[in-house]
């Protein structure tokens, strides 16, 4: 499906108009924070309708509606760990929790900001390759058996509080996965943790919180990418509209996500991506999709 350029970046949004954005919003916001890959949904569900896609700028810029969910929703956990950190700079207890979490999350952080930076070109370009159905298939594909691996063999007996600085580097670099779409940011973090035996639903806390910088980093470059292109009136609009329905809909996502793996386990996801790749990839080779 053909993207509409501005100044060479990918607006194909601002053709959708406010009402088909504000439906794209809502399932942007849900698919943002489950493991599922928000991206991929921004590519799919445009193409089974007949939609124009959105474009990647969209789905990039729209990451800033999670960002308010994931704060609002572990803002304790954010104020303790801000406390903390300050605690140990007047006394010098650098050992304490919440100092070593904060530096593995900066440190985890730096993986995806290199890697944007050296494929930003790429992977915001119009017409680019990392946005065809057959690489987001193969990607849902294999994270789902990724996902389905981390449940079989986990012990999942580690906390939050039991996390180093190697875990969240390691999952750091799991994070890079989230630039190709069909990876999913949530799910490649998720994935990560849960092989590194932490628990279900601290693996998933710790995947939301490595990520707020990543999230707030790549949703504001994008503002300003889309800023720098010359987006006019209509089109801060129509992004208006599906941040705001985004913002609402990942509150749900986050609350379902968190009970699901405290609860349940991350099988509902693993069999949604397996059959999410499989039906991308038999769509592209018939010829039902392109």
């Amino acid at each position: 499906m053909a993207s509409v350029c501005t100044s060479g970046v990918d607006t194909g949004f601002v053709a959708l108009g406010t009402t088909k954005v504000a439906v794209l919003g809502v399932i942007q916001g849900i698919t943002e924070l489950l493991p599922i890959s928000s991206t991929a949904h921004m590519r799919i569900v445009p193409a089974l309708l007949g939609w124009p896609d959105p474009g990647s700028a969209f789905s990039a810029a729209m990451q800033l509606a999670a960002l308010f969910a994931v704060v609002t929703y572990f803002w304790s956990d954010l104020r303790d760990l801000a406390c903390g950190s300050l605690r140990a700079v007047r006394t010098g207890d650098y050992g304490a929790h919440a100092p070593r979490t904060v530096l593995g999350i900066i440190l985890g952080t730096l993986p995806i900001v290199i890697a944007g930076v050296v494929l930003k070109d790429k992977l915001n370009a119009c017409g680019s390759a990392f946005r065809d159905l057959w690489v987001i298939g193969a990607a849902s594909l294999v994270m789902g058996l990724l996902l389905a691996v981390a449940e079989l063999i986990s012990r999942h007996t580690r906390s939050f509080e039991q996390i180093k600085l190697s875990d969240a580097i390691i999952v750091g670099l799991a994070q890079v996965g989230a630039l190709i779409p069909g990876v999913s940011r949530s799910g490649s973090t998720l994935t990560a943790a849960m092989f590194l035996g932490l628990k279900r639903e601290d693996a998933a806390r710790f995947s939301f919180l490595l990520g707020l910088p990543a999230i707030f980093a790549a949703g504001v470059k994008e503002l300003l990418v889309l800023h720098q292109a010359g987006l006019d009136a209509q089109g801060w609009i129509v992004l208006g509209v599906g941040l705001l329905t985004a913002s609402l809909s990942a509150f749900v996502a986050i609350w379902t996500l968190m009970k699901v793996m405290e609860r349940l386990s991350a099988w509902p996801f693993v069999f949604y991506r397996i059959a999410m790749g499989t039906f991308l990839l038999v769509a592209v080779a018939t010829g039902l999709m392109s």
